[in-house]
């Protein structure tokens, strides 16, 4: 059994311990506090069928909760959109927000386990940085993930992964992804 109260996820020890030096020394910081660290990390799911089917949406948010390890919360439509047969307040997607020990958690899982067992990967792009230091990647396949049982998929999802960060610099981010072993290709 895991002791609760004495557990610090891997990736978050590593960052306290190495990271944080490796990138005061990178980057001439002359505060701790100036050092970047991950703030939160965002998984959303946009579920097109839904306009078709709703209870595809409540699928979709409880393989999300499963994949987050935290309640997804059902996304709706602002306003309605005769062309896509949309109307205001109808679920279209999921969304949940990491923070803390789960997010270094999913960040771990993402990097070592679901990453490489995608399809012809060949590294997640380096040049989706926004200018603020967040990172956002998308996934095409959800079933990548261990969480999710292969068998009792209809429908495969892609979800979207926004890693935000304190960085001020889009060079200060992909340094402190690239020391949590982000596969970046070249």
């Amino acid at each position: 059994m895991l002791d609760q109260a004495n557990y610090t996820p891997r990736l978050k020890a590593q960052f306290r311990e190495t990271i944080r030096a490796a990138m005061k020394e990178e980057f001439g910081y002359k505060n701790d506090m100036q050092i970047p660290r991950l703030d939160k990390i965002v998984l959303n799911m946009g579920i097109g069928e839904a306009v078709k089917d709703t209870k595809k949406v409540k699928q979709g948010a409880e393989e999300l909760s499963l994949i987050a390890g935290q309640k997804a919360v059902i996304t709706k439509a602002k306003k309605s959109i005769a062309g896509f047969r949309v109307r205001e307040e109808m679920p279209l997607g999921a969304k949940v927000t990491l923070r803390g020990d789960r997010m270094y958690e999913f960040l771990d899982r993402l990097i070592n386990i679901a990453l490489p067992r995608v399809r012809d990967f060949r590294g997640v792009k380096g040049t989706a940085f926004d200018g603020r230091g967040n990172y956002a990647m998308g996934l095409k396949e959800h079933i990548v993930f261990p969480e999710i049982n292969f068998d009792k998929v209809d429908e495969v999802l892609g979800m979207d992964i926004i890693i935000c960060t304190t960085a001020k610099t889009d060079a200060e981010a992909k340094s402190l992804l690239k020391h949590f072993n982000m596969p970046f290709s070249n």
